[in-house]
């Protein structure tokens, strides 16, 4: 932290500034920017964490509902980032609230792995929306956690054939674990490895754009480049569409992905951390390619709130693992489960996930119009349901621009609009999330204010 004129929150200013008053039904910016009492309690996050923890806009969050989030100084932003695709169901959803209270007031806050009637309801409600087949579930807190736990069962049913390779893609993001960043493809974020792991292979995504060849022969060549033979490939782990884009598997490939996984007695695992639970028009987002895995991994909008993760898989993987192998502290904790209990009634009864279909077109064909106004700045705009993505790039070329993307987070913040940018892949990368609630008005309401900060970086 440095003190005068340049103190910041990560890369964001913390000198307030009169950015003028909004008032309209969705938002309210009615003070300076970052308001100046909250600078003190911002001050005290970069004095005892670590500077990661000081990479989003300085809002002191106080109270979140729906898809606004509100300070306790009277403001009030759109959210379109679900807390990093966690709020699905939107902040505070009256079901997840009331599943949470119930068992505040009932007392029952921990349990370790003794058993619980929540715990029986929710595995049981997970086991039955899985595809046919995948009716084993074990519950975790983290989208890292059941990564690693993904890992570990891809690893111990190939170890019975002396399978020992776990193929995934480059630019993909599974978590900040060892064994996630491992299988992860940014390598920024593998420094910390000291090397890689010759049991992890990464192959090209077929994103149509930075690997332009989105044939399945494009994968098969990349094995063949990196000496792997399929007879030693455990399994492959991939997120069904890639965080950093979004980027989406062609439907072709992902089909001919789970042949060849049948065809050569691999697993195939799909990371659907950020893409499950509605988030792109289909409870699992891998049901667009008509395509089912062996194993899923869960998290963030499975609870729209409270830390929890899961595996689904087939029954006969996760018979490899007897007792004690398979634990966690905090597995199946009352609280977090009963969130999820709330999430999947709200998202799934309530209809959440069919208004994602409905509403995909409509922020499709906002990304686009902004994408028009400036495109020599515009690498890729990728959108499905209420998950989409700019990549900014540096004019004439396909270098990922972040010093364009955090000024348009910024002014988005200054605007009533919460953003956030990923970091991978060098940057540049501006994701729209919003919560899968949020109403239409509210929709199009932060697409007009995130064309205007883009207008005000760009001209």
């Amino acid at each position: 932290m440095t003190d005068g004129p340049h103190r910041k929150f990560g890369r964001f200013s913390l000198e307030p500034r009169d950015v003028g008053r909004i008032e309209t039904r969705h938002r309210r910016i009615a003070t300076p920017l970052p308001v100046p009492e909250s600078i003190p309690i911002l001050e005290k996050i970069l004095r005892h964490e670590p500077p990661s923890m000081a990479c989003q806009p300085p809002v002191l969050w106080h109270r979140a509902v729906g898809s606004s989030v509100e300070d306790r100084f009277g403001n009030r932003w759109i959210d379109f980032s679900s807390c990093v695709l966690v709020a699905n169901a939107g902040h505070a959803h009256p079901k997840v609230v009331a599943r949470i209270r119930e068992l505040l007031d009932r007392g029952h806050l921990a349990a370790y792995v003794f058993p619980h009637e929540e715990r029986a309801a929710l595995v049981e409600k997970l086991a039955g929306i899985a595809p046919p087949g995948l009716g084993s579930v074990f519950l975790l807190t983290t989208g890292s956690e059941a990564v690693e736990c993904a890992i570990k069962l891809v690893r111990a049913w190939g170890l019975r054939s002396g399978r020992d390779i776990i193929v995934s893609f480059s630019g993909g993001f599974h978590g900040r674990t060892m064994g996630s960043q491992l299988a992860g493809g940014i390598p920024p974020l593998k420094a910390w490895l000291g090397g890689e792991d010759p049991r992890f292979v990464q192959v090209p995504f077929p994103d149509g754009y930075l690997q332009e060849d989105t044939s399945f022969g494009s994968f098969e060549r990349a094995l063949a480049e990196s000496h792997v033979d399929a007879s030693r490939v455990a399994g492959i782990l991939s997120e069904t569409y890639l965080g950093i884009g979004p980027d989406f598997f062609p439907d072709a490939y992902a089909r001919a992905l789970r042949a060849w996984c049948d065809r050569h007695g691999a697993l195939l695992a799909l990371d659907e951390v950020q893409s499950g639970f509605g988030r792109t028009g289909k409870l699992f987002a891998f049901e667009h390619h008509g395509i089912v895995p062996d194993l899923i991994v869960c998290g963030k909008g499975i609870s729209s709130s409270l830390p929890l993760a899961a595996v689904l898989g087939r029954p006969e993987v996760f018979a490899l693992h007897g007792p004690g192998s398979m634990t966690s502290t905090h597995s199946a904790s009352p609280l977090p489960v009963a969130a999820a209990l709330g999430s999947l009634e709200a998202i799934i009864e309530g209809g959440l996930v069919e208004r994602a279909a409905a509403l995909g077109p409509l922020l499709e064909r906002g990304l686009a119009r902004i994408a028009a106004r400036w495109p020599a700045r515009m690498g890729a705009v990728r959108s499905r349901g209420l998950v989409g993505g700019v990549r900014l790039v540096k004019p004439g070329t396909r270098d990922p621009d972040p010093d364009t993307a955090h000024p348009v987070v910024e002014a988005a913040f200054r605007k009533g609009l919460l953003l956030f940018a990923p970091v991978g892949l060098g940057g540049g990368c501006i994701k729209v999330a919003p919560p899968l609630s949020i109403e239409e008005e509210a929709l199009n309401e932060g697409l007009d204010a995130l064309e205007e900060a883009f207008e005000e970086v760009l001209g």
